[in-house]
């Protein structure tokens, strides 16, 4: 089994963190860099710290009071989707929230600099998770209408006493009517997006916890142009003996044949080996409660 143990596909790098009057991008250029996605000129050049360490696919090149510029590097051989977690940290190194910053449609070898912007409340930024998605597969609730005419993205969820439950949405943004009748396919990836033996996946959400929302049964109905429809993630936490299993990835088909969506639920299944999933619902029925 594969287990969330060492860094995603994206690219081998440093973590550099320097305190500065500024922070900038690094002087110079790289073959296929973009430019910082925000913020405009530069607040001062950086070298790297020679205590930085190796972090999860991200370089950051400077911090300063009020900013903080990175570089995402795609080592793929495909272009990439991909979303970077940063820690605005305080004085003591504690966090004091936050941001998720995402590069779409990076190409093969390109690099993308940009820049979190730090404000008067934080003196540093370190990377905490990143994650890659293979563009062709990505999801993008708030992006163009891809060919297959729907649009499937995940929730962030909700978590109590060790119960995970994490929406799953389907919304037609296409010309032809979508049917619909019964569970969305799922396949459980972990964090070099491989297959995660030994999970099972069933259908509701009963065998995991009651209450979740995830148990009516599977219904056949059409989704007109505009027309959403919601499913289920349920799971829980628990780790009893053996390794707990940590996947963030969950291949998505909305119906058999389906253009596969890759999704990031960040699951934490302990030693418990399943993963529950709610049949399609229309969207008009409202959001499962998620059970405590």
């Amino acid at each position: 089994m594969h287990q969330f143990e060492k860094a995603g596909p994206v690219v081998a790098v440093g973590v550099a963190v320097v305190l500065l009057a500024g922070c900038g991008s690094q002087a110079g250029g790289t073959a296929g860099a973009r430019r910082p996605t925000s913020g405009a000129g530069a607040c001062g050049v950086a070298s790297a710290s020679p205590s930085a360490r190796a972090k999860d696919g991200v370089r950051i090149t400077a911090v300063s009071a009020v900013c903080a510029d990175y570089e995402v590097t795609n080592g793929t051989g495909e272009a990439a989707d991909v979303t970077v977690l940063f820690s605005r940290t305080g004085a003591s190194g504690g966090a004091v929230d936050n941001v998720t910053k995402t590069v779409e449609g990076l190409a093969p070898g390109a690099v993308e600099k940009g820049r979190v912007e730090l404000g008067g409340t934080a003196s540093g930024v370190k990377v905490l998770r990143v994650r890659s998605v293979p563009s062709a597969e990505a999801s993008r609730p708030n992006g163009p209408c891809p060919a297959s005419g729907v649009l499937v993205s995940a929730d962030e969820g909700d978590a109590a006493m060790g119960l995970r439950v994490v929406g799953l949405r389907l919304r037609n943004c296409g010309t032809a009517e979508v049917a619909l009748n019964g569970y969305p396919e799922l396949q459980v990836l972990d964090v070099e997006r491989r297959p995660v033996d030994g999970v099972q996946v069933v259908h509701g959400g009963a065998r995991i916890a009651s209450g979740t929302g995830a148990d009516d049964p599977p219904r056949a109905f059409t989704l007109k142009p505009g027309e959403a429809a919601g499913s289920t993630l349920v799971w829980r936490n628990t780790t009893e003996g053996g390794a707990p299993v940590n996947a963030p990835y969950v291949r998505v088909r909305a119906t058999p044949g389906a253009a596969p969506v890759t999704v990031t639920p960040e699951l934490d299944l302990g030693t418990t080996g399943r993963l529950g999933v709610g049949a399609w619902v229309r969207d008009d029925a409202g959001p499962p409660a998620p059970g405590r």
